[in-house]
């Protein structure tokens, strides 16, 4: 499914006129259900608790078949920071994130304010790009085709540690749903 969305977006990335976009490279593509920020690597034991009752909150979370499809970007298209593939709202995933909110608000980690708005980042805006850099990209991703299913069997607790080049990410621990 990531090469998918990568090849998807490869004529938006190799157009003649570039965009001011870093682009997420196939293997760091991934569905956010809760950022944590800046944690003590001494809490890990109590994230992979956390993650490990989300993960089977009430016997409730089994593999999901998650929709990816469309594009989009946030906040506008005037001014986007975010290139996005979407998720269609699936209620075993609302459940799953909804599971993840509550298991990890009594370790202090409060529960999004916002709604919880299923995507794929798939590029971020440069910090000095300008609105005039996007014109056209509304109908280029309108433009662009994706459609596909994918089935997601477990939860991952993910590192991210910022280096020049983008991300790193390690996954910390797994967990399967069940």
């Amino acid at each position: 499914m990531r090469q998918k969305l990568w090849d998807a977006l490869a004529p938006l990335r190799d157009a003649r006129e570039k965009l001011p976009v870093k682009w997420v490279r196939p293997e760091k593509i991934h569905l956010s259900l809760k950022f944590l920020g800046d944690v003590e690597e001494a809490r890990e034991p109590e994230l992979r608790e956390a993650l490990r009752r989300a993960a089977g909150a009430r016997g409730e979370q089994r593999p999901l078949t998650l929709q990816i499809a469309g594009f989009g970007v946030f906040p506008d298209y005037h001014r986007p920071h975010v290139v996005w593939a979407g998720v269609t709202p699936d209620p075993g995933l609302e459940l799953l994130q909804h599971a993840v909110e509550q298991a990890f608000a009594p370790l202090a980690f409060p529960t999004e304010a916002r709604a919880f708005r299923p995507h794929v980042t798939l590029g971020r805006a440069a910090r000095d790009a300008r609105p005039r850099d996007f014109t056209g990209l509304e109908a280029i991703l309108a433009g662009t085709d994706f459609d596909e299913t994918v089935t997601v069997a477990e939860v991952d607790l993910m590192q991210s540690t910022l280096q020049p080049n983008g991300p790193v990410y390690q996954v910390r621990y797994h967990e399967r749903l069940s």
